[in-house]
């Protein structure tokens, strides 16, 4: 029961995706392949924070398991601290990447829809790294549904901006793909206010706001956050980047593509981050045990986790292969963009095993604390064999945007026997020594 929550509110964030998405592309063609480039890049740097801030989880896992919850306080504000450090270094290279949109051979029709919306969405970027502090601070002391409600509630809000702003309602300008990105600033915003009124009202944290206030901000606790949360954002930024480098080839084949590209992006992050909802409650679990030195059960909350993601696996397959064309449907009214949609659905289905198995064990591993290794397995699957096989396949063998696709099934399942073989290793080794 502990992942359900943590699911829904994956689910709600996806759903906020899939409703700005459809929206976009009603508005227009156009907007929606701006969408799918800045999107993209963005998701790269969000992923990569969220992977920093999963350094708090096994930290506060641990921790709690212990019955310290004043230190676990003292680790949510170290981690308040460094998220906001981290967010202003990653702020500051998406910046770089602004200012040299018009050397990336972009469609110049995209380029004056791009830049606005880039600029707002970067405005954003603090917030989430400042929820991500607290969301995952709340998830490793058990208390999942806090981080689903607020989750759902901010998406819903965005989801009415969005209706309000992109379409011109209720007295509002006409904003399209800018309004978007406005009501997306506001509900980040919002959703920090609300976290932090939560921490700070609530009774039931009042052991956990001793160590926040009082306790002073420990540098060893920060180089710790630094040292687990780095590699994680370096392997979820490294496989995040195959898609985000992607999306630049995919932009080469023009606008049609990016804006099929788009669609699936958006279609497959939904299985990302249900799954990565259960991951996450993998990376609790573990760290508990671990906390009690019980790797029996380290390890089989690890293989139970993986047991279900593959049954989320087999029914999200299914039921994108019954109604592909339906989906795809949904997005845009664009003849050509749905029928290149539908042309990316096999690739797609191929790689569900091998995302499930790197979701699993990235996280296993991360709920141990051994997360140094996965830098190492996340360059070799996706940047050496996952991004230059998406090149052969989509340019050299002139299998377009489906051959770029089809490079991602290669990178995603050599990465997850990589960390399946690393933790059953570790694990072996450390139940041998105790």
């Amino acid at each position: 029961m502990l992942g359900v929550p943590i699911m829904l509110g994956q689910l709600g964030s996806i759903i906020l995706g899939f409703a700005d998405t459809w929206m976009i592309g009603w508005h227009s063609t156009d907007e929606l392949g701006a969408a799918s480039f800045v999107n993209n890049i963005f998701a790269l740097a969000i992923i990569s924070g969220m992977g920093f801030a999963y350094g708090l989880t096994p930290v506060v896992g641990e921790l709690y398991g212990k019955g310290e919850l004043a230190a676990s306080g003292r680790a949510l504000r170290c981690s308040v601290f460094a998220n906001t450090c981290a967010g202003m270094l990653l702020t500051a290279a998406l910046f770089i990447v602004y200012l040299n949109l018009e050397r990336l051979k972009l469609p110049e029709e995209l380029l004056p829809l791009i830049k606005p919306y880039y600029l707002v969405l970067l405005a954003s970027f603090i917030f989430v790294m400042i929820f991500n502090a607290f969301k995952q601070f709340f998830d490793g002391i058990t208390d999942t549904q806090t981080s689903m409600w607020i989750l759902i509630g901010g998406n819903l809000l965005n989801i009415a901006g969005n209706y309000v702003l992109i379409n011109g309602k209720c007295g509002f300008p006409e904003w399209g793909l800018l309004g978007a990105g406005i009501s997306t600033l506001c509900s980040r915003i919002l959703m920090v206010i609300v976290f932090v009124g939560v921490f700070m009202k609530s009774a039931r944290f009042a052991r956990y706001k001793v160590g926040f206030f009082r306790l002073e901000l420990s540098r060893k606790m920060f180089r710790r956050l630094n040292t687990l949360g780095w590699p994680i954002s370096l392997q979820m930024g490294m496989e995040t980047s195959s898609f985000s480098l992607s999306t630049v080839m995919v932009g080469w084949l023009g606008t049609i593509a990016l804006a099929s590209h788009q669609v699936m992006c958006t279609i497959a992050t939904l299985a990302y981050l249900v799954y990565y909802g259960m991951g996450a409650a993998i990376a609790v679990r573990v760290s508990n045990f671990k906390g009690h030195h019980d790797w029996v059960n380290v390890r089989r909350s690890a293989y139970a986790g993986f047991h279900l993601i593959m049954v989320l696996a087999i029914l999200f397959s299914s039921s994108l292969f019954l109604f592909r064309y339906q989906i795809a449907g949904l997005f845009t009214d664009s003849k050509e963009v749905t029928l290149t949609v539908v042309s990316l659905v096999l690739p797609m289905l191929l790689y569900q095993f091998g995302d499930g198995l790197q979701i699993t064990f990235a996280n296993a591993l991360r709920g141990i604390s051994d997360v140094k290794p996965m830098m190492w397995i996340a360059f070799i699957a996706y940047f050496v064999i996952s991004l230059p096989a998406g090149y052969i396949f989509g340019f050299i063998l002139d299998g377009g945007i489906v051959g770029i696709w089809m490079a991602f099934p290669f990178g995603l399942t050599s990465a997850g026997g990589m960390l399946w073989y690393r933790f059953r290793g570790q694990t072996r080794r450390k139940h041998r020594d105790t």
